[in-house]
């Protein structure tokens, strides 16, 4: 009621009103059963972007490991390069031989342990590659899931308007797919 004293009705007030008040339990049953979708088909796409996040996160860390081993690489060849330079310098009259060969042994020394590390890179590189592929495929579950919910729900207001008891049925299937799906993707299937 408005301070005037008069309410005025929207246009479609009336009719869901009388859809309330008349006992229609197809109408009630449908309109609960939207509701319960909308809810499911959220919380699958709350689960389906938090999937998809950490995916991007894990990939982000892959990234950052694999310039790592790049790095440490590229520090190897550094190493390489040296220890041939002192490996020439050998072979060079009137110098320091056991000066070079001593650089030389250094210099494998510290390539293996850069080597190591390179490699420890690349593997934790391969274990964030790994998560991320994981999160993307129960993102995909989570997206279908999702989107069945929504195709159900569509299907619900269809059958609300037409009163089709094939497309209440069909509706009901739907839902039912998207929550294998769901269930798939929570089961990491």
């Amino acid at each position: 009621m408005s301070a005037e004293g008069f309410h005025v009705h929207g246009p479609h007030d009336h009719e869901v009103e009388h859809a309330a008040h008349s006992g229609d339990n197809f109408s009630s049953k449908l309109a609960v059963t939207t509701a319960v979708l909308a809810t499911v088909g959220a919380l699958f796409g709350y689960l389906a972007g938090g999937t998809q996040n950490n995916a991007a996160m894990f990939k982000n860390n892959a990234a950052i490991q694999k310039t790592e081993a790049s790095n440490q690489w590229n520090y190897y060849q550094a190493k390489s390069n040296k220890q041939n330079l002192a490996e020439l310098a050998i072979s060079l009259p009137g110098v320091d031989v056991e000066r070079y060969k001593a650089e030389v042994i250094r210099y494998k020394g510290e390539k293996e342990e850069i080597k190591t590390k390179a490699e420890s890179f690349e593997a934790t590189s391969t274990e964030w590659d790994k998560k991320s592929d994981e999160q993307m495929h129960q993102h995909h579950r989570w997206a279908l899931a999702m989107t069945a919910e929504q195709i159900a729900i569509s299907l619900a207001a269809i059958t609300l308007l037409t009163r089709k008891k094939w497309l209440e049925y069909a509706a009901y299937s739907v839902a039912a797919i998207g929550i294998v799906l769901g269930a798939m993707a929570w089961l990491h299937f």
